[in-house]
């Protein structure tokens, strides 16, 4: 029998390819510790970045992402997961105020802020770190835990607010989806992790507001950012690269899929959460891919519009993500083929087969630029579009990449 789009996804060549890419990954981040403490930032050939603030999502990252690692089986992730969990404690928590420091140089702080989005990773990290068995994770899982409950946390709209001075004075009344976008991410990890009920429900609470609440009314769009009584806030315009005005289609995959990974574990995977997660994700397929050159627009007007027209690598990553979690437990022959789309788009534009990593970002020619990022900013999103597909569940990573990735 011919093969079909369907097959695409668990054919033992696609399988292999995706295993060689995860593999590469990771020896080009191997080179990220900095002896001094934490990790470094790595230039396009794997080369440390003089003087690069160490941020705290990309610690973190680089935690879970290793964690991971360790449970597919790559050899010789202890290292980077043991200077990260190191690196949180001793230096990006703050032991004088309590929460995590955003940047530092070396050991000096640099950017003081307590942000949502950087806490959540810390959750994620501590999340993984326990699930591949390290020592350290349940104290940090239980800090960050408390200062999550005690500062973010907003019961009422069962939302995280985003961020606060260094000393817990207010720093803004800013509210975002992003934060809690990657909040959804970490509860899900932190309840497989440790089983807390308190972790699932949260997340649902999340994904209640934004891809239930919001999505419909919106055309299937998600607004990036609310004012503080959590009304849409159309007229925001923050920094270009992280709090762009409009919508981000990137954010839609994230929060289809992790609608997808919630729906399993809560029990709740039916007809209805399956149709909000395919309608999500469509429209920002549908409005953001680029007809003419292939890729996936960064930013868009709320009509859905172009507005950024730059092509980065992490909205295809996530795009990628969503369309393998659809085919494992709705499979369409159509959606199979934009995932075939994606992953030859992928390899063609941002994939450095010879020596690992992803290029961040292509210039109208389709070739590799840096405008707005500093050599390869990190493994995460690339890392997750080659080690999610080979699972057969959206959840249960921690379980199911056992082992994945060994010779």
């Amino acid at each position: 029998m011919a093969a079909t789009p369907l097959d695409f996804l668990t054919s033992d060549a696609h399988r292999a390819a995706l295993k060689q890419d995860a593999l590469r990954q990771y020896d080009f981040f191997d080179a990220s510790i900095d002896p001094d403490g934490g990790y470094h930032a790595l230039d396009v050939a794997g080369a440390p970045i003089p003087g690069a603030m160490k941020e705290l999502h990309s610690t973190t990252r680089l935690v879970h992402s290793y964690a991971l690692g360790k449970i597919g089986g790559r050899a010789n992730c202890e290292p980077i997961i043991d200077q990260g969990m190191a690196y949180l404690w001793s230096h990006h928590r703050d032991a004088d105020h309590g929460g995590y420091l955003w940047g530092l140089n070396g050991v000096t702080p640099a950017d003081t802020r307590k942000l949502a989005y950087g806490h959540v990773f810390v959750l994620l990290a501590g999340s993984s770190a326990k699930a591949a068995g390290h020592p350290d994770a349940d104290q940090l899982i239980d800090d960050v835990d408390a200062v999550l409950d005690q500062h973010f946390w907003e019961d009422g709209p069962g939302l995280f607010c985003d961020e606060w001075n260094r000393d817990w004075t207010p720093f803004s009344t800013y509210r975002g989806m992003n934060a809690n976008m990657h909040g959804v991410e970490a509860l899900l990890a932190a309840f497989e992790a440790t089983g807390r009920e308190k972790y699932l429900q949260r997340a649902g609470r999340i994904l209640d507001f934004f891809m239930f609440g919001k999505a419909p009314s919106e055309g299937w769009r998600l607004p990036e950012h609310y004012t503080q009584s959590w009304e849409i806030d159309r007229s925001y315009a923050g920094n270009p690269m992280f709090r762009p005005a409009g919508t981000t289609p990137g954010h839609s995959f994230e929060l289809s899929r992790l609608l997808l990974h919630y729906a399993e574990l809560a029990d709740v995977l039916n007809d209805e959460t399956i149709a909000t997660a395919r309608n999500v994700a469509g429209q920002a397929m549908s409005d953001a891919w680029d007809p003419e050159k292939g890729g996936l627009y960064y930013t868009l007007n709320f009509d859905g519009s172009p507005d950024i027209r730059d092509r980065y690598w992490w909205p295809v990553t996530e795009a990628i993500g969503v369309y393998a979690a659809l085919q494992k437990v709705s499979p369409r022959a159509d959606e199979a083929e934009t995932y075939q789309k994606l992953w030859s788009f992928a390899e063609g534009a941002f994939m450095d087969a010879e020596r690992g990593g992803w290029f961040p970002e292509i210039d109208a020619e389709g070739q590799p630029t840096t405008t707005q990022f500093a050599g390869k900013p990190d493994i995460y999103h690339a890392l997750q579009a080659a080690l999610f597909p080979l699972t057969p569940r959206v959840s249960g990573a921690y379980v199911d990449l056992k082992d994945a990735l060994s010779a």
